[in-house]
């Protein structure tokens, strides 16, 4: 089974920038892809950003496109979520999750929360205003 990590998580100022970091362990071999999850408090879980284990491609929510940036270091089996320009909305619990290879029909399968397999317990982020 992947354990899958998040970290980083802190209280930060607006407009201030954090990096959380999600550390994948375990039989990562068939790894597809890594996503970023964010549920406020009283709100839905919303997806925030993915990208895949190999090659070029990440996704992310159009709204956050241009604050938040998505990287990964294979070797490490880390991927990194840069923050930048926060804002008090951007306040949530934010979780990694893995997804494996297996075959995936629906073209935004990466913003559904069902197409991943292994899930963190979560990083709080709070932005103060």
């Amino acid at each position: 089974q992947v354990h899958v990590v998040e970290s980083g998580g802190e209280l930060v100022q607006a407009g201030g920038s954090l990096r959380l970091s999600c550390v994948a362990s375990g039989p990562t071999f068939d790894l597809y892809a890594m996503g970023w999850f964010r549920q406020a408090p009283g709100k839905e879980r919303e997806f925030v950003a993915a990208i895949k284990w190999s090659g070029s491609s990440s996704y992310y929510t159009e709204s956050l496109q241009g604050r938040f940036t998505l990287s990964r270091d294979n070797a490490k089996k880390t991927v990194y979520l840069q923050m930048n320009s926060l804002k008090p909305e951007d306040t949530a619990v934010y979780r990694c999750a893995a997804a494996m290879s297996r075959v995936r029909s629906d073209s935004t399968w990466y913003r559904v929360p069902t197409e991943y397999d292994f899930w963190g317990q979560g990083t709080q982020v709070t932005v103060s205003s």
